[in-house]
């Protein structure tokens, strides 16, 4: 008969969490069990608060394990606090990986305090394995939990391209630091304009909803010139952005999703930018653009891609010099790229859903005033194919605007926007 151990004493006043170990040191939480279910309880245990059944492993015997004294300090009543007998080992790691998932419910910490050592037994491990078990990785001031971080800094393969972008990220963060140094109103104009050309034209009204949603139609000469000033941007080519973008779409957090905040913050916001191997896996098959690779120009902008953003900083220092350098490229280029990384992070994170779309996605009123009324990105996500996101009179949203404009002049044509069977049938399933 197996040897079997417990946890005693440990009580929590409404939810009961345990494992079972049943010839081997594979432990399973009592919460995905019938609770008092035989087999996995002797009958003189009633209900425990907090119990794992330790046996055998498959690998041995029971006569071999060893014997070690455990005390847990948390938020539980313990009626020994001298400590009891554990079978160290496997099965004494699951245990405690046990008892901080169980913990994990409370939103509390585990940790294991003493645990006395022998010089046979390494219990770092098995402190580590209870502290980590137990902490819920919570986005701040959010209700989304991480499922799995990735690392970006250590422990990883850094490709050369991976390499190169963070020296050009370093790079242009840092010229920023120029930016009190080298203020002039004639460089914060540049800033202006440049953010709105590159920012709105180009990212908001061109790349996303022109290109990538087909939310309306423009005369060739006219999407040509808005698509360019995206290239300004330094956000990638056309065909890049909307591949990637409509990946995004396709797999919304999801393993696939490019960014999803399901991976940390940090990743959705620009974490994902720096590992190439893994986004290349993601959206590196490009097989969702054929409606655009065929277009010569946007070939031609492919191929000649780093030209551009180099012209368009010449013309701003024929213009004005080194201040215009750093404030409408770097500082412009830095600012329209997080505003840009926020919708793709905030957004899924921070906000209200109006609409059940199956994702993450938040209407957040702060980053649809930095990004030209992108942040409404609940309003987007239910009706992609929408010109328009601020769906609302008061939700402000500039880029709609400027279609709208282009639309009464006859240049903007096939404009989409909500129908009202659509809107109806998601307003059923509205939060």
């Amino acid at each position: 008969m197996p040897l079997r151990r417990t946890f005693e004493g440990l009580f929590w006043p409404e939810e009961m969490a345990a494992a079972a170990a049943l010839g081997s040191s594979r432990i399973q939480p009592v919460s995905s069990l019938a609770v008092g279910s035989r087999g996995f309880f002797p009958s003189s245990i009633s209900r425990p608060a907090c119990s794992a059944l330790l046996c055998r492993n498959n690998s041995g015997n029971g006569s071999n394990m060893r014997r070690k004294k455990v005390s847990i300090v948390s938020g539980a009543r313990d009626a020994n606090p001298q400590g009891r007998d554990f079978f160290t080992g496997a099965a004494l790691q699951c245990s405690l990986s046990c008892y901080g998932r169980a913990y994990n419910k409370r939103s509390q910490y585990c940790v294991a305090r003493t645990i006395e050592e022998s010089p046979e037994v390494e219990t770092g491990p098995l402190r580590e394995t209870c502290t980590n078990e137990s902490r819920v990785q919570r986005i701040w001031l959010s209700d989304v939990v991480v499922k799995r971080k990735r690392p970006y800094f250590l422990n990883r393969q850094w490709t050369t391209k991976d390499l190169l972008y963070v020296s050009f990220m370093v790079a242009i963060h840092g010229t920023c630091l120029l930016a009190p140094f080298t203020f002039s109103w004639g460089a914060f104009a540049a800033f202006i304009v440049m953010y709105m050309v590159t920012g709105m034209l180009g990212i908001t009204l061109s790349f996303h909803r022109n290109l990538s949603h087909k939310s309306f139609k423009l005369p060739k000469w006219l999407e040509y010139t808005f698509a360019y000033c995206g290239v300004l941007a330094l956000q990638g080519d056309p065909l890049e952005w909307v591949s990637s973008h409509r990946y995004h779409h396709q797999h919304c957090d999801t393993p696939m999703d490019p960014h999803t905040p399901y991976e940390g913050f940090w990743h959705s916001h620009m974490g994902w930018l720096l590992d190439d191997q893994s986004t290349m896996e993601r959206v590196g098959a490009r097989s969702n653009i054929g409606d655009l690779e065929k277009d010569d120009f946007y070939k031609f902008i492919e191929k000649t891609y780093i030209l551009h953003p180099i012209l368009s900083a010449a013309a701003l220092y024929a213009l004005g010099g080194f201040p215009y350098i750093v404030w409408g490229v770097a500082v412009r280029a830095v600012w329209v790229y997080h505003i840009t990384w926020a919708v793709n992070s905030a957004s899924h994170v921070w906000g209200t859903q109006r609409w059940k779309t199956g994702d993450l996605s938040r209407n957040n009123w702060w980053v649809a005033l930095l990004a030209f009324g992108e942040g409404w990105h609940n309003n987007h996500h239910a009706f992609e194919y929408s010109a328009r996101h601020g769906l609302e009179w008061w939700e402000l949203d500039p880029t709609w605007y400027c279609v709208r404009f282009l639309q009464v002049c006859g240049l903007a044509t096939k404009v989409k926007l909500p129908h009202k069977e659509h809107i109806a049938r998601l307003a059923v399933k509205a939060i």
